[in-house]
């Protein structure tokens, strides 16, 4: 029997869609109905009907009578289906396993469900069988499920009503669940507060009755002040993504339980500083500028991804000034940039697309006129990073001669040449093609006087950026025959949306491939653009480690195990250290772990301590001089 303790607090928590992510009679249709030849129109109907029960619009009796007709479900289905449930447990519930366990006497599972399913699976997170309230099944002599037992409450109208006055519990009772028949227990007075659990499934007709929405579990026992498995809810940061990133990087946050908001475009500086407000993840690609002034409105902001390779578009000195960590992918899209490059290389110097242009017109003009092999060809790279390297590698497999030119002093891969300047690489080059980053002080890189040290027939590729070729310069040395054939993914200003007409003076050019700033945009690419990068941020945001950021201190953590984490960034002064640790030292604080690291700007330091301390301690750590931002997390 339920045990009932004076003033005792009661959790009534929901089976379907609450506990679990599906609704369990659902997926033992889809098991029960395997072989069936209108499988799927079945299913739909089993899914209106419950849709139909949780709103309010039929009653529980006809829903579950409905549904179980439906079904044509058997004991022996109940094993398949309860292995399926064991996967489908919420993932609130499952980081709240300890909470579960610590409050099993004051937790009970009551649903219009069936024990057959339930017990199971909430007595493997530690909730006493007991305290499960839930139907049962009436099942024929063969086995099969054909009905349940109609005495329970639970098979009635407002049968969880019933139940819960009938237990007469003493004491105050918050009710957490997804559907019409939870509120109904608020509703008769027997409730403090009706929980609207929207981790699964949003019902409106359901929301619109809360006394509060509860995103996830975290969100309830933090708006109580219970005890956690996060120190504060995901459902309350919000993660901002621009530019049409990958699905892969939305479904990496919102399974964590992120508030997220994705946009398809760029936005301009005005749009930005209205979005940003409480935004505490943003994700980028290359055409969102995040200014100085848009980050003096990032209230909330704490860390940015470039879903690209370049961090230009970011102003990465105020960025580090406000704490705010930023992370790029810097190798994801190599290999695309890459097989980009060698692609447009051999279609220019074969003049392929002119060919190609004058076949859609009906011209046929069989010739090998200026067209030429790339073995043998002279390839010169302004740039040997990430991309330069690969590039280099893959065309001296073809056959080609490579040279290339850096600022920093690279290692040459294979029979690779550094040049001593850019001057002596442009003028030894067949092929020249850009892979530098994108500072500032490389604007108009390559202009009229470069174009000008460059062979006659040169095939000419910036896949870098837009603002390191003087455009003008490139369409005259075009004109002029200097530039043989061009191709060209980046541009000054490009447009924000696919809506927006492309203006650029290289339109309409012979032997000039124009793309839309693709050359990293394959899907190949872009997936693993988009597990990199939310990777780097979700490692911050839930362990602290900043390993891969552009601008802050690198530190690789471990693990958080048994304690809390105190994350302390502050101006680069002397003696910050050590009044963290005086203030440790003055609460009698066990330090287990401290590490620490700084860069020009800005330290960062991590300390892990045992849960017990008071919040003085936060107050003062967060009041040290030169502090920027602190955080705490478990």
């Amino acid at each position: 029997m339920l045990t009932k303790t004076l003033e005792q607090t009661y959790f009534v928590i929901d089976f379907d869609s609450t506990f679990t992510k599906v609704e369990a009679l659902d997926v033992l249709g889809e098991i029960s109905l395997a072989a069936h030849r209108d499988r799927e129109a079945i299913l739909e109907k089993i899914k209106i009907i419950t849709d139909r029960g949780m709103s309010g619009e039929l009653s529980l009796a006809q829903s579950i009578e409905m549904r179980l007709q439906l079904l044509t479900a058997h004991r022996d289905h109940l094993p398949a289906l309860i292995e399926t449930l064991k996967n489908e447990i919420s993932d609130s519930f499952q980081r709240n396993r300890h909470f579960l366990a610590e409050h099993a006497d004051q937790i009970l599972i009551v649903s219009s469900g069936f024990k057959e399913f339930i017990v199971p699976i909430v007595t493997s997170l530690g909730i006493k069988e007991e305290n499960v309230f839930a139907n049962t099944f009436v099942f024929d002599e063969a086995g099969n499920i054909v009905g349940c037992d109609c005495e329970n409450p639970l098979a009635t109208d407002k049968g969880k009503v019933k139940l819960i006055r009938d237990l007469n519990l003493e004491g105050d009772i918050y009710v957490i669940g997804d559907g019409y028949t939870d509120y109904e227990i608020r509703e008769s007075g027997l409730a403090n507060r009706f929980y609207a659990f929207t981790e699964n499934v949003m019902r409106p007709k359901v929301i619109e009755k809360a006394d509060y929405v509860a995103p996830s579990l975290d969100e309830f026992l933090y708006h109580n002040k219970l005890n956690r498995s996060q120190s504060y809810p995901k459902s309350r940061i919000k993660v901002l993504l621009l530019e049409n990133v990958h699905p892969v990087a939305v479904h990496l946050f919102e399974s964590e339980g992120f508030n997220v908001e994705i946009l398809k475009g760029a936005l301009d500086e005005d749009e930005l500083i209205e979005k940003i407000r409480d935004v505490s993840i943003l994700g980028i690609r290359s055409k969102t500028q995040v200014t100085s002034r848009v980050l003096e409105n990032a209230n909330k902001l704490m860390c940015i991804g470039a879903f690209c390779i370049g961090t230009n578009q970011i102003d990465l000195k105020t960025c580090t000034e406000k704490g705010i960590a930023v992370f790029n992918a810097p190798y994801s899209n190599t290999r695309s940039v890459v097989e980009l490059a060698i692609g447009e290389i051999i279609m220019l110097v074969r003049n392929i697309v002119p060919k190609s242009n004058k076949m859609h017109e009906g011209v046929w003009d069989k010739s090998a006129n200026n067209s030429f092999e790339v073995r043998g060809k002279k390839l010169g790279l302004v740039g040997y990073g990430n991309i330069g390297t690969q590039l280099s590698v893959v065309a001296e497999a073809l056959g080609m001669e490579v040279y290339f030119y850096d600022i920093v002093d690279k290692l040459a891969l294979g029979n690779a040449k550094k040049c001593k300047t850019l001057d002596e690489l442009l003028a030894i080059s067949d092929f020249v093609s850009l892979h530098t980053d994108g500072r500032a002080s490389n604007k108009n890189l390559i202009g009229a006087r470069e174009f000008g040290l460059m062979k006659e027939g040169v095939i000419f590729l910036n896949l870098s950026r837009g603002h390191i070729v003087d455009v003008q310069a490139l369409v005259e040395a075009i004109k002029s025959g200097r530039v043989a054939g061009a191709g060209v993914d980046v541009f000054p200003y490009e447009p924000k949306t696919n809506n927006e007409e492309f203006i650029n003076e290289l339109r309409g050019l012979p032997n000039v491939i124009l793309t839309p700033h693709i050359g990293g945009s394959t899907e190949e690419a872009q997936e693993n653009i988009g597990n990199f990068v939310p990777g780097k941020l979700l490692e911050y945001i839930n362990n602290g480690s900043t390993y891969g950021s552009v601008n802050f201190p690198e530190l690789q953590l471990p693990l958080l195990k048994e304690s809390h984490r105190l994350l302390h960034i502050h101006a680069n002064v002397p003696g910050i250290l050590a009044k963290i640790n005086a203030i440790f030292a003055k609460y009698h604080i066990n330090i287990q772990g401290q590490y620490l690291k700084t860069n020009e700007q800005i330290g960062y330091v991590i300390t892990d301590v045992s849960k017990d301390y008071s919040d003085e301690v936060v107050s003062e750590l967060r009041h040290i001089d030169n502090t920027i931002k602190f955080r705490l997390i478990y």
